[in-house]
Order: C-alpha cells, then structure tokens, then sequence
C-alpha cells in the first residue's frame, strides 16, 4: 500500500535547514515518507556532517536541485543568491517532483514549504498538491510579513520595503510596537540585499493564501498577541530534537561533543555559554573586546568560534588570553547546543538571539544575555528583555563596540540578579506543558499529521483553535 510522500523545502540557511529537518523527523515517526529537498550546496554540507544515526532511512530522503549560482560563486551574497533561488528553482522543483511521480511508487501526496520559499506554494497549487507552509522563526516577524501590503499602504514603507518614516508600528493593541528599522528584512548591512527578502515577504504573504495550513514554530505562551492576530497560524511548538530526546540533524558544521566532558567537571549554574548562529561576523575589535569581557568575568565559560566568524582570515585572540584564562575557558568551533543549553553546569546564555536559539535557551531555563546580529534577531531580543524578561541587552559605545567593562558589567547584572531565571524556569514550565502530550501545540501537530495521512481533509476541521 502506497505511503503519504511529502516534500520539505527548507531555504538554504542553518536555521532554517534544522527544525524542517525535525519536523521530517516527526513525520517519519508516524510512517510517513519524507523526501527533503535542499540547494545542491545545502545538501553536500548537511549529508557530509550527518551521522550515522542522524535518520535517513526508506522513509527519509534527501535530495537537491541547483540554487542558480554555480559552485564557486559566493553563496553569503544573500542578495545575489535569493534573487537566483527565485529565478531558477520553480522550474527545477517541477522537474523534480515529475521525476518522483514517474519513478517512485510513492507518489508526492503533499509539500511543505519555508515562508522563505513562498514560490513552492505556487508550484504545489499548480500541480494540485496538497500544500502547507511553514514559519521556522517567530510569529512575530511572520505577521510583519502578512501585513507588508498594509504597510505599503500606510506609507511605513515604500513598495521595495524600505521605511519612509520612524514611526513605531502597532500590528494590534496587544503586540510590542515594531520600529520600522526593525522589520527584519531591513536589518542587513545593504540595501540590495534588503530589497531581496522583501520579495520573499512578498511570496510569503501571496503563498499564505495559497496554502492549505500555515505552521509556526511558537506556542500561545509564548506570542499570544501576535497568534491573535492571524487566528490561521497554527503553533506546533518549538519543533526540537531534545524535546523527543534526540540528536538534532541538519548541522553544516561538525558538531564538537568533547565540550560535554568538560562541562561536567564545572560547579552547577556556573558556565557562560557564548555562541553566535552560523552568520554573526565581528570585526577584530570586537571580537578582542568579547574575549576580555570573557576573561574579566572570572567564571568559566564556554564559548563557539566557528570558522569565518570574523571579519580576518582567522580569529586573533588577545595577547596572552588563552594562557591566562587556561582551562577555565572551553573554545570550539561549534557545539552540539541543545545539550550544552540542558546541561546543569550553564548559567545562562550569551546569544545572537537567532529564533532556534531562543527557542533552545527558553526551553532549558535560561536567562539570555542579547547580542542580535541582523533579521529578526533584534525583535527577538525586545521579547526576551521586554516581554518575557528573562534577559538583558548589551549597550554599544560611540564606536559602536561593547566593550570589555560591559559585558563583564551584565553578567554580573544578569546572574547577579535570580529574577531572571525564576522567570525563565516560569516560561520553560508553560512551554514544557503546550508541548507534551495532550497540550495544545502537541494536539495541533497530530491533526496536521493526520491531515497528512488521510484523504478525507476534514481532519483540518479538528485543529486546536487558539
């Protein structure tokens, strides 16, 4: 008998690559057949990386079509790279899924897009395919998404997505004011690359009505205002690994477990964990600035350099920094952070605020200190700060670097202070209870797997209203 085969589409970034990839997890677990389908790029870094238990198996595939660009092209070009995504992978995706139907028994039943590839929605449509998108990051900057034709309209923006003016943004009388140099398609560092993402927003918002069901990795206790806003969201929680007690799969870089070891042998509540995504670059300044912060505090601390974070060819460190911090200090280049964060050793979290991360922090317990990079990671940070208050944020001089004497300052601030983690233990209670079985958001992943697996679609009329 035939199985439901879907296609996950995932937009070639890390933090996107991860939780799609979970969510083909959770489908597995219930017989379904997942075909992934990533940029050829994507592909060779995620299998490359992969594990032996990592999950691919007869119901788990991975599978890649060409982005555009040609193998030595620079693929941090965002710009250039959206804009080839756009142009040329529709027409690859229909070859694909062609070639699927003719040569599989299990033909595709039904795909599952990334907001940021709106397009795949129109693909599904045309090919009448049971189709749902999904958001991989905060609701929050999806409604700003839904709404960027109100905003055009309201002379916010002009029709590239560029802000004509500063007035703060009110979505709906619940939501946080939004500064119009906050919509994370403007938070790049140029305004051809903002122009790019604001034609994905505006796939996103036309493939939203083209789509059967729209999932978001949230919950209700996390961003009620902003659910409220678009009652046809479905949150189906944060979608992590650790959750189901497994590994998380996806990674683009080799994971360095060794880091576990060491914080075994460090006082309970005590270690700094620092770590930046897979985009954050800092200038040499500030990334010297960051390790005597580090040093100054006098705790131990664990802390990810992944390759290409500075702006140098390789991260110099402080004259003598290394040897005077010496074992108190773990450095790696990336981390397998779901069980750094839920190891009873860390204290709190130096992050850029990338939702996974926020998500994996707030599911652990911990207070943030916020270090937002670009997109919706400073929107990210007013919820951690302002609306959940379980972090602070870091302070920049004229220059524009955080210095030494602050961050030092705001670790002290952060663990000196234990509002912050009752407040965050608070949240991870709530969160923890939407996510296990029978809690809202774990009720809403059902119905839409079994909205999957059954031909009769008035499974969606189940869903978990909000």
């Amino acid at each position: 008998m035939a199985k439901p085969h879907v296609l996950i589409i995932p937009y070639p970034a890390q933090g996107h690559v991860i939780p799609l990839m979970e969510l083909a997890q959770r489908l597995v677990d219930q017989e379904v057949k997942v075909t992934v389908v990533n940029t050829e790029v994507t592909h060779k870094q995620v299998t490359s990386n992969a594990l032996e238990n990592d999950g691919f198996s007869d119901l788990l595939q991975s599978v890649s079509i060409p982005d555009g660009l040609e193998p030595w092209e620079d693929r941090s070009d965002l710009s250039k790279l959206t804009r080839s995504i756009l142009q040329i992978m529709p027409g690859k995706l229909e070859e694909l899924i062609e070639t699927i139907n003719k040569e599989d028994n299990n033909k595709v039943t039904c795909i599952i897009a990334d907001d940021c590839m709106g397009w795949v929605i129109k693909v599904a449509k045309k090919m009448e395919i049971r189709r749902a998108a999904v958001w991989p990051a905060s609701v929050t900057t999806l409604t700003s998404m839904l709404s960027c034709q109100k905003l055009i309209d309201d002379g916010i923006i002009n029709n590239n997505g560029i802000p004509l003016n500063q007035h703060m943004i009110k979505l709906s009388e619940t939501m946080p004011p939004i500064k119009p140099t906050n919509l994370w398609w403007t938070r790049f560092e140029d305004l051809p690359t903002s122009e790019a993402f604001f034609e994905v927003v505006k796939e996103a918002a036309e493939a939203s009505r083209l789509t059967e069901w729209h999932l978001c990795r949230s919950t209700t206790e996390l961003e009620p205002a902003a659910l409220g806003l678009f009652p046809q969201l479905l949150p189906i929680g944060p979608l992590l690994a650790s959750n189901r007690r497994a590994d998380q799969v996806g990674h683009f870089w080799q994971e360095d477990s060794t880091c576990l070891a060491w914080l075994d042998q460090q006082p309970p509540c005590s270690v700094i964990y620092v770590a930046f995504g897979s985009f954050t670059i800092f200038n040499q300044t500030q990334f010297e600035e960051l390790a005597l912060g580090l040093e100054l505090s006098n705790r131990p601390f664990l802390w990810v350099v992944r390759q290409g974070m500075t702006k140098e060819t390789t991260a110099a460190y402080p004259d003598g920094f290394e040897e005077r911090v010496g074992s108190r200090g773990r450095i790696l280049s990336w981390a397998p952070q779901q069980k750094v964060l839920a190891h009873p050793s860390v204290a709190c979290f130096v992050s850029h605020c990338g939702w996974n991360s926020t998500l994996e922090g707030v599911t652990n317990g911990l207070p943030f200190l916020c270090w937002p990079y670009f997109a919706d990671q400073f929107q990210n940070e007013i919820y951690i700060r302002d609306i959940w208050k379980t972090g602070l944020g870091f302070d920049k001089d004229e220059a524009g670097i955080i210095r030494r004497g602050e961050i030092k300052g705001k670790v002290e601030q952060l663990l000196g202070d234990n509002t912050f983690r009752v407040k965050a233990i608070d949240i991870k209670e709530k969160v923890t209870s939407s996510i296990t079985e029978g809690g809202c958001v774990h009720k809403n992943l059902c119905n839409f797997i079994e909205w999957i697996k059954e031909k009769d679609t008035n499974v969606k009329n189940q869903l978990e209203t909000i």
